[in-house]
């Protein structure tokens, strides 16, 4: 476990000769650092890992990454700053771990989706692609990013309690619009939670982008 810019992370540096991606990890609401490593290892074996624990403690004892005023109301004003402290935080951690920030992919669980969908719209060029899985429309952005050339997984959880049925279709298409490469699943019955039908979307999306490079 180590401390930078305020942020707890863990950081596991690429294997010699392995894939030339490090993923950013960003955990649901009362998450850790450590929850999301082994889907990270077991999507891209060999590549590096940097994975912040949120700095925002809702009631006191749960891991966020951006306050919110309720179940479903995000505090944007919140999240815009949080995300830049995020963005800079990354940057920093480039330098410092010496990883190639140009082939940077996030994989973000609901709280954590929601920033990785702020980091593209606020910090286009931070990352190469995003995996969203649960995530919600936080805002919409004004002006359009420009993300031409990113690929982007939105995963939907049918009857998903947290997350209001028509927000992740409505940012798939915001997304499509400002020039990403978006792939929409939807997991029969999986609710807010990962099915394994998420995990076989995730493998596929990655086997994709492999080929792809």
């Amino acid at each position: 476990m180590n401390e930078d810019a305020g942020f707890i992370h863990h950081f596991q540096p690429a294997d010699p000769g392995g894939p030339g991606q490090t993923l950013l990890l960003l955990h649901g609401t009362g998450g850790t650092e450590r929850d999301l490593v082994p889907l990270g290892q077991a999507l891209a074996p060999g590549a590096a890992i940097l994975s912040p624990r949120g700095k925002v403690l809702e009631g006191g004892v749960a891991a966020r990454f951006f306050r919110r005023h309720g179940e479903g109301v995000l505090d944007i004003e919140d999240l815009k700053v949080r995300t830049d402290e995020l963005a800079g935080f990354v940057r920093s951690a480039a330098e410092t771990y010496g990883f190639d920030p140009s082939g940077l992919i996030a994989i973000g669980f609901s709280n954590g989706a929601n920033i990785a969908t702020a980091l593209l719209f606020r910090h286009p060029d931070l990352l190469k692609g995003a995996a969203l899985l649960r995530p919600m429309l936080p805002y919409v952005p004004d002006p359009a990013p420009d993300l031409s050339g990113k690929r982007v997984l939105v995963a939907i959880g049918e009857g998903d309690p947290m997350v209001p049925a028509e927000q992740p279709e409505e940012l798939a298409r915001l997304l499509t619009g400002f020039g990403a490469e978006v792939t929409t699943s939807t997991a029969p019955g999986a609710g807010h939670g990962l099915s394994q039908q998420d995990l076989e979307e995730l493998r596929r999306w990655f086997d994709e982008a492999d080929q792809a490079a």
